[in-house]
């Protein structure tokens, strides 16, 4: 990675304080020192060389003299392709075709996370002035001169001290704007409709939901040396890595939830934002694919359409985002059980511990082969694992103690990110750090959606199991996954609540949408439902025969009028109150039974028992355990 674009890069000038490395006005080789006018490659008149750091050499101008010439980039060195043809286990082997000139698909995992600081300049200018004139001056007279020489001093170190601020204020305003220069920003949802917002606790607090992608793009030079196929460096990338972080509303924990790439899934219509190009639905692609539908936007609207989950922002990283963020971090601990060499992500690790960066994070996250049974099931744990070690990292701290080494990580990490309009400058990203800090990391939760085989190709493809369909019940009704309560919050005692009409006078239309794109609907669930109602005293209940499809049961209501009633609907029948929705497109009240209620005649409470099941079919991890080590793929052995 070139460093030579920002004060202090590595193409910076040398500089007596902390010889520099080349050709940049800015001075020193780490951004900690102010500017010092001077010609590049020539040391300062005062100070000795240092011909081994920064001293003027002839024979290596390109470096500003100091460091001998740099050998090529070496995780750059790509080896010899392989020949395209189809992959034994996943986007090319359910007969789409050769697999992007043999190499491995990607399948890295997008950083989960944004990491930016504060920067502050500091300015060490040294104007001094005693205010003394060449006499000592004598009684009332020399007194006066000597408080005169004071006061000048004062207005002095006055002058001096706004010139520094007030440069020190711009130079780090000019950098804040050139971080906000670097972020790539999209829109949100593509689709034609939205998942409902989440429900505010009762100390007004919101659930936030975060979608993090990892492209496979070729679209840059850079890509294609990490990722091969220059072929394809016209082709729209696809979203092989997606992972939904949940934030509860307090904030006591997260779950991230990762989906196979190979899991087809309805992809809803979506409109290019660019183009004006109308994706239609299709129930017979994979998630991954959606990223080709108009963008990022889509795979937002795809996840809504299978969680009925509220996605408030996405970041979405590439391959040579990958590669900056593990060195700008440092690198990333990992532990394999064995030998391993996947020659299709070119990953080679001997048994036991290692710390990766660069080429070799990258080799890391996009290898399936070499683990577990060679599925991209295995893959997604190895992105736990790698996603787990670089949040203790973080949270460590050791990387936000040195200035320089955090100019390096804000750097990576707005250019290495593509995010939605609403997170798009610094600021709203430190916010966001902010929220997502506060986490304890033993109530940081990684899981893989529980899934099985698709019936429709099952060599090929995947699709959610009930135990899925739990496991988003679960988020979307803000409940922890890894099954300890949190801390409620006592509701503001001067709310009021209005008081909902007789029941008998409440209309409520019933619909069933327990079906989706891998399973049909369980038959008769709205006139059961229904006549449920009826027996409840909800004498205009009505069942509704329009086919649905929703992972989660709602209440929907028009206008504030029918709130009242919309809550009294769904206490009768035990539902969570955070089911109820205002909706605009709503006509009255509307219950759709989701995907989470399939029996019985009142909502199943979530129990103990469904959290256990989640957690052994998602393959948890908690992000404190740091014995976790990779199962290595036997062919794989070296």
């Amino acid at each position: 990675m070139r460093h030579g674009s920002i004060p202090g890069g590595r193409n910076a000038p040398y500089d007596p304080h902390e010889p520099g490395w080349g050709d940049s006005p800015y001075g020193n080789g780490h951004g900690q020192q102010p500017y010092i006018p001077q010609q590049p490659g020539h040391p300062h008149p005062t100070v000795p060389q240092q011909p081994q750091r920064g001293g003027y050499r002839p024979e290596e101008p390109q470096h500003g003299g100091g460091y001998p010439p740099q050998e090529p980039y070496a995780p750059y060195q790509q080896p010899g392709r392989e020949a395209a043809g189809y992959d034994t286990g996943g986007y090319g082997d359910d007969g789409h075709g050769a697999e992007y000139g043999g190499y491995e698909d990607y399948g890295h995992e997008g950083d989960d996370g944004a990491s930016t600081g504060t920067l502050t300049a500091t300015q060490g200018d040294g104007a001094d002035d005693d205010g003394h004139d060449d006499h000592d001056g004598g009684g009332r007279r020399g007194t006066r001169r000597r408080k005169k020489g004071k006061r000048r001093a004062l207005r002095w170190v006055a002058i001096v001290t706004s010139v520094a601020i007030l440069g020190t204020a711009g130079a780090a305003y000019a950098y804040y704007q050139h971080l906000n220069a670097n972020i790539k920003k999209d829109a949100l949802n593509l689709g034609d409709s939205q998942a409902a917002k989440s429900k505010a606790n009762a100390a007004g607090q919101t659930p936030l939901n975060i979608l993090l992608l990892g492209s496979d793009s070729r679209a840059s030079k850079a890509n294609q040396k990490l990722g091969g196929a220059k072929a394809d460096a016209d082709r729209k990338p696809l979203a092989d890595v997606q992972m939904l972080l949940h934030v509860s509303a307090d904030r006591s924990n997260m779950t991230v939830v990762s989906i196979p790439r190979d899991t087809r899934v309805t992809i809803p219509k979506c409109t290019d934002p660019d183009d004006g190009r109308v994706y239609p639905e299709t129930t017979t692609d994979t998630i991954n694919t959606s990223l080709q539908h108009g963008g990022p936007g889509c795979t937002v609207a795809t996840w809504e359409k299978l969680t009925d989950i509220s996605i408030d922002h996405f970041m979405m990283i590439d391959f040579a985002g990958v590669v900056s963020m593990a060195d700008a971090v440092g690198g990333v601990p990992v532990c394999v059980l064995g030998n391993v060499w996947d020659k299709k992500s070119g990953l080679k690790l001997t048994k036991g511990d290692h710390t990766i960066k660069g080429q070799q994070a990258l080799q890391w996250l996009r290898t399936r082969h070499g683990f577990e049974d060679g599925s991209d099931i295995g893959r997604t744990h190895a992105q736990h694992m790698y996603m787990n070690a670089m949040v203790r990292q973080l949270k460590s701290g050791t990387k936000l103690s040195d200035p320089g080494k955090l100019t390096g990580l804000a750097e990576a990490a707005t250019k290495a990110v593509t995010v939605d309009t609403g997170l798009g400058t610094v600021k709203k990203l430190y916010d966001l750090g902010n929220n997502l800090k506060g986490v304890p990391t033993d109530r940081i939760t990684m899981t893989t959606m529980p899934w099985g085989a698709d019936p429709q190709n099952p060599t090929a493809h995947v699709v959610p199991t009930g135990a899925a369909t739990k496991l988003f019940t679960l988020l979307r009704n803000d409940q922890a996954v890894d099954g300890k309560a949190s801390k409620k919050k006592k509701a503001d005692k001067s709310a009021t609540t209005a008081k909902p009409s007789p029941k008998d006078e409440i209309a409520v239309t019933v619909q069933n949408g327990t079906g989706s794109a891998s399973t049909p609907a369980v038959s008769g669930r709205a006139g059961t439902v229904t006549e449920k109602l009826k027996t409840l005293g909800f004498t205009q209940a009505e069942s509704d025969s329009t086919p649905q499809s929703q992972s989660g049961s709602t209440i929907t209501y028009a206008s504030d009028d029918d709130k009242a009633n919309a809550l009294a609907v769904a206490k009768a029948l035990k539902l969570p109150t955070g089911v109820v929705k205002k909706s605009s497109s709503a006509e009255g009240i509307t219950l759709v039974i989701g995907a989470d209620w399939t029996a019985g005649a009142t909502y199943p409470a979530a129990s103990s028992t469904d959290t256990k099941e989640v957690l052994d079919s998602a393959s948890a991890l908690n992000a404190s355990d740091d014995s976790a080590c990779m199962k290595v793929n036997p062919y794989y052995n070296w």
